[in-house]
C-alpha cells in the first residue's frame, strides 16, 4: 500500500508540473491581450479620428501618380481619377432626350457658377442665396447630374460620381458661406471662401461635362 501511495503522489506531482507551462502561457496571452487592449483607442472619437487616418494612408498610397497626371490636378492621389479621353459613353443612351436635357442643364449650372462670381466681383457684399436656390436647386442638381451619369459605363462613373459627390457639396457650402445676419457685412475672410468654392464648383463642373464632351 505504501509503494502504491508512493506512485500516486509522483503522479499527482507529474500532473502539476505537466499543467503549468499551459497555465505560464495563458498568464502571458492576457498580459499581452491587456497591453493590446490599453493601446486601442478608448473613445468613439479617437476610434473615428484612427479609422480616418488610415483611410487617407490608404488612399495615398494606393493610386498611380501617372493616372493623376492624364487628368490634371483633379482627384490627385484618387485611386477613382480617370481620364475623360478614356470615357466609355453608350451613344444611344447619350442621344436620348432626357440625357441630352440634362446635358444642358448641367452646362447652365456651370454659367450660373461664373454668373455668381461675377457678381460678387462687382459687389462684395451681394446677396447670391436667391440665385444659388433657384439656379443650383439642390434636387435638379442632382437629378440632372445623375441623369447624364446614365450614359457612362461603371469604370467611367468610379470618376464621375466622385465628381457629383463634390459638387454637390460644395453647392451646399456655398449656400453656408453665403449667409450673413442683416446689417453684418461680409468679411473678406467669408468672400474668400465663396469665391473659393465657386472656382472649384466650375472646375468641377468642366471637369464633369469633359466626359461627355
Amino acid at each position: 500500500m505504501k509503494f502504491s501511495t508512493a506512485i500516486a503522489i509522483v503522479s499527482t506531482i507529474a500532473s502539476a508540473h505537466a499543467f503549468a507551462p499551459s497555465m505560464k502561457t495563458t498568464s502571458t496571452t492576457t498580459t499581452s491581450t491587456e497591453l493590446y487592449m490599453n493601446q486601442q483607442p478608448s473613445t468613439r472619437l479617437q476610434f473615428l479620428q484612427t479609422t480616418a487616418a488610415t483611410t487617407l494612408a490608404s488612399l495615398t498610397i494606393l493610386p498611380k501618380s501617372a493616372s493623376a497626371a492624364k487628368y490634371g490636378s483633379f482627384g490627385a492621389g484618387s485611386p477613382e481619377v480617370l481620364d475623360p479621353s478614356t470615357a466609355i459613353i453608350d451613344d444611344e443612351i447619350l442621344a436620348s432626350t432626357a440625357v441630352q436635357n440634362a446635358f444642358k442643364k448641367v452646362k447652365n449650372y456651370q454659367q450660373t457658377v461664373q454668373s455668381i462670381k461675377q457678381t460678387l466681383t462687382s459687389d462684395d457684399q451681394a446677396d447670391v442665396g436667391p440665385t444659388i436656390r433657384k439656379d443650383l436647386d439642390f434636387v435638379s442638381l442632382r437629378a440632372d447630374l445623375n441623369t447624364l451619369n446614365s450614359a457612362f459605363d461603371e469604370d467611367t462613373q468610379r470618376g464621375t460620381d466622385r465628381l457629383v459627390r463634390l459638387i454637390m457639396q460644395d453647392v451646399t457650402e456655398l449656400e453656408t458661406a453665403n449667409r450673413q445676419k442683416d446689417g453684418v457685412k461680409r468679411s473678406e475672410k467669408r468672400l474668400s471662401i465663396m469665391f473659393g468654392k465657386l472656382d472649384k464648383l466650375e472646375k468641377a463642373f468642366g471637369d464633369y461635362l469633359a466626359f461627355a464632351g
